[in-house]
């Protein structure tokens, strides 16, 4: 791919999609070798809106999110967690669409201002989710 089709001017390293996810995926390996998550996992596919037919006729296709990375935490929550450098009007509405879909809040990494947002975020929804279900 040449410089000038690359996307928000990110480098592919190593087989991710930028250095920076590449360096976190870094990161979480090394975390999970010392016992601090495991389970990690790369490239998930949650479905936010499922296709839609008439008959056997796709009229719409899909609409997924793909988590950069997924794992357990100490606590045994599962965190879903997106490398993020800009967040694009697309994203934002696939963020919003698993909080309400699935009831969980995407932990961002890769610009520490969103992280910061995110943990706040994440914390709150598990606190609610937590006082609902008895």
């Amino acid at each position: 791919m040449s410089r000038s089709h690359l996307k928000y001017r990110n480098r592919p390293t190593g087989g991710y999609s930028s250095a920076k996810e590449a360096r976190r995926a870094a990161e979480l390996r090394l975390l999970q070798k010392a016992g601090k998550i495991w389970n990690l996992r790369e490239q998930v596919p949650y479905v936010l809106i499922p296709a839609q037919r008439i008959g056997k006729k796709l009229i719409e296709r899909e609409c997924r999110y793909v988590a950069d990375f997924v794992y357990e935490d100490t606590a045994g929550d599962t965190v879903v967690e997106d490398c993020k450098g800009v967040r694009t009007d697309a994203y934002i509405i696939k963020r919003k669409l698993m909080l309400k879909v699935h009831g969980i809040a995407i932990l961002e990494t890769g610009n520490e201002r969103y992280r910061k947002v995110a943990k706040t975020k994440q914390s709150t929804v598990r606190r609610r989710l937590a006082s609902v279900s008895v």
